[in-house]
């Protein structure tokens, strides 16, 4: 994941994510860690709770100083050796004290998703160039009641924020997950639903819909036609039908149609074999440039396995760059500065790289 040396016109926007977790920790040893990858960033977030993560990290060593910026652009001019935070509610989320570290809480769950709500709406007006996220926690914002409650995740709170911008309806701005590392992406025809559901949704309509997204979004980055894995749904690919027709009936005529539209697309491939294929090693591509996985798990057990703490999440599909690392809050170290920053690292290159492009 490469990236370029020339200055951000627009600073990167780092939300906070859930307070209780290791979002605030990750952030502040992405800074100290690789400050060179997060020149011009600033975290969107809560001034007191990055000063408890930097106590945190900083241990017997030196505690980088937390800088309270007034606005985005301040982000562009703050000196090296400091963490830049633009807090959304000054003075607000700590008046009813330090969240705890590994609970849920309504109120983590509302902190972090106001610094999404606010750092997409900054993405998508132009005062940031891209958006990173630090991991929040789907329970807790779904505690935090109101509007929040409704989104199941990042992907979906996005998805309405930017449909809300285009004044248009969600269902005209489809959008899909890929999940990324140094050896494999993965898009997923489907994301955060119930597997019953997950098999439903394996449509023509909609994995015509998820070749096209990775197709445009892929070329943009290589600067050429990506070569799209496809991944079957059943054992085998179905095996002729024997085992399922949904690669005859579903997914082979949605092929089919995308490279009518010039989409390098394979037939439906073995879910057991495609990601091996597709693997990349080194000095070595791998067949594909990216696998299209007809469900959540599909994909993102292969990604995982390869190593979370190089996986990088993108959103495909929005008027905005989105990348988050590849895992949750991880409540179980929260508070103990165990927590590896490496995925938070490859997310915000692939966000300069993606805002670059």
């Amino acid at each position: 994941m490469t990236e370029s040396l020339a200055p951000q016109a627009l600073p990167i926007a780092i939300t906070m994510g859930d307070a209780a977790g290791i979002g605030p920790e990750i952030i502040v040893k992405a800074f100290q860690q690789a400050p060179q990858d997060c020149r011009d960033c600033f975290v969107v977030g809560d001034v007191a709770t990055l000063r408890r993560a930097a106590a945190l990290v900083a241990g017997h060593g030196v505690c980088w100083p937390v800088a309270e910026l007034a606005t985005a652009s301040e982000a562009l001019k703050t000196p090296p050796r400091c963490i830049p935070v633009l807090s959304i509610y000054p003075g607000q989320y700590f008046a009813v004290g330090p969240v705890p570290y590994g609970v849920l809480s309504a109120h983590a769950g509302r902190m972090a998703g106001d610094c999404v709500v606010w750092a997409a709406r900054a993405a998508l007006s132009g005062e940031v160039a891209a958006l990173v996220t630090a991991p929040l926690n789907k329970a807790a914002l779904s505690m935090a009641g109101g509007w929040l409650a409704s989104f199941p995740g990042h992907t979906e709170l996005l998805q309405a924020l930017a449909a809300e911008y285009l004044k248009t309806t969600v269902a005209q701005l489809p959008v899909r997950m890929m999940l990324a590392n140094d050896e494999l992406r993965v898009v997923l025809v489907s994301i955060h639903v119930a597997l019953r559901e997950a098999l439903t949704a394996v449509t023509f309509d909609n994995v015509l819909q998820s070749l096209l997204i990775t197709h445009r979004s892929l070329s943009a980055v290589l600067g050429r036609a990506p070569r799209i894995g496809v991944a079957g749904l059943n054992p085998h690919a179905g095996e002729g039908g024997l085992f399922g027709r949904e690669e005859l009936d579903v997914i082979l005529p949605a092929v089919l149609a995308a490279r009518a539209q010039g989409v390098l697309a394979s037939d439906p491939i073995a879910p057991d074999t495609v990601f091996m294929r597709a693997r990349a090693k080194p000095g070595q591509l791998g067949e594909f440039d990216v696998v299209l996985a007809m469900y959540h798990d599909q994909g993102l057990i292969p990604v995982k396995y390869l190593g979370v703490e190089k996986g990088v999440n993108v959103t495909l599909g929005l008027p905005l760059v989105r990348t988050s690392p590849d895992h949750g809050t991880a409540f179980d170290i929260a508070g103990t500065a165990r927590a590896d920053a490496s995925s938070l690292v490859e997310a915000i290159r692939m966000a300069r790289q993606l805002s670059d492009s």
